[in-house]
């Protein structure tokens, strides 16, 4: 960190750990953290004016975690600790439950160590039949964490899969960042081989590269969420928190743009893609899974009708439903499969 982040203006080191998740919540409600440029917008599909096909026999179910989905959506890991995070939390699973897509909650480190703040992650009866995923972040393996508190995140919830998320930047900006990374690719190859459900890897708005993911399927690891550049600012964010808004924004365009991760992550065999990282539309979606992404996640869009009800959750899920179902009825498909094989051209090339 930069000496400004420690300057008089800078909040107390006390407060900002206290406060942190409320201010997660307020900060990435504002639209002025998130990515300026949609980098999905630069892709293009060439439009089928004879698509042969019914809009009402387009299917967009798929598979995830041994359960059927009846979207290729995944509500991501964003949130808890708090009272109000757990009533984002709530709506965020019972709107999942009603439209049947999955769920992640945020990271339960703080849950794991004040345990009363466990029941604003505990969602698993408003969502009993869709995937949940556990959450901790991948770093705390090399503060102490290991597999007894893996296990012990995902019993709390009743997951089907714990997220390991890589914060990289946003560790090194924030003011109580713990910043160790090294040594963890095999950690999280225990993890995975140790841990009775599968573990995911997740970026949180940097992304990963086919490197990167080739590595992780080495040690075992064969669910990858990109989470690239394009949506939430977690540099902006961080550094607001510490006071130091310059080096948010040197930080702000770091890393690899959403649709490069996808389609990068997708050429290494053997791996489940979720495609995630600005993601803000049923169009946006339906690019994502032509890129190769199984499934996308979701978070910015949903976090302000969480914030509302369930019902405005899921009014804006089915919304982005109905444009991934109208983007495929325009490229002639009619399943999710066969819209991962539909070439998508940059819009220079069209």
């Amino acid at each position: 960190m930069s000496g400004a982040a420690e300057s008089a203006t800078a909040p107390p080191r006390d407060r900002l750990a206290r406060d942190r998740k409320a201010e997660h919540i307020r900060l990435a409600l504002d639209a002025g953290n998130q990515s300026a440029h949609s980098f999905f917008d630069d892709y293009a599909f060439e439009h089928r004016a004879l698509p042969e096909i019914n809009l009402a026999d387009i299917d967009v179910s798929v598979d995830f975690l041994g359960k059927r989905l009846e979207a290729p959506i995944l509500v991501s890991c964003m949130t808890g600790g708090t009272e109000a995070a757990g009533e984002i939390n709530r709506n965020l699973a019972e709107a999942a439950e009603r439209c049947l897509i999955a769920i992640g909650v945020g990271s339960q480190r703080k849950a794991l160590e004040d345990p009363l703040q466990a029941s604003t992650f505990q969602v698993r009866d408003l969502a009993p039949s869709v995937p949940l995923l556990a959450n901790l972040g991948a770093v705390q393996l090399n503060y102490g964490y290991g597999i007894e508190e893996c296990r012990a995140a995902v019993e709390m919830i009743g997951a089907d899969a714990l997220a390991l998320h890589l914060n990289v930047l946003q560790e090194a900006i924030q003011p109580e960042g713990q910043t160790d990374f090294s040594g963890l690719l095999p950690k999280m190859g225990s993890i995975a081989a140790q841990l009775e459900v599968p573990v995911i890897a997740k970026e949180i708005g940097c992304g990963i590269s086919g490197r990167t993911a080739r590595a992780l399927l080495e040690q075992g690891i064969r669910i990858i969420d990109t989470a690239g550049l394009g949506g939430t600012s977690w540099a902006r964010i961080e550094a607001r928190r510490a006071g130091d808004v310059e080096i948010g924004e040197r930080f702000a365009d770091w890393g690899i743009p959403t649709p490069v991760c996808i389609r990068d992550v997708a050429s290494v065999e053997g791996l489940t893609v979720i495609g995630s990282g600005g993601i803000r539309s049923g169009v946006d979606t339906a690019k994502a899974i032509a890129l190769g992404a199984n499934l996308v996640g979701m978070a910015f869009p949903l976090l302000a009708p969480a914030t509302d009800s369930a019902d405005a959750v899921v009014e804006k899920v089915e919304r982005i439903v109905d444009e991934l179902r109208i983007a495929m009825l325009s490229v002639g498909v009619r399943t999710i499969d066969e819209l991962r094989r539909v070439e998508l051209g940059k819009r220079s090339e069209r």
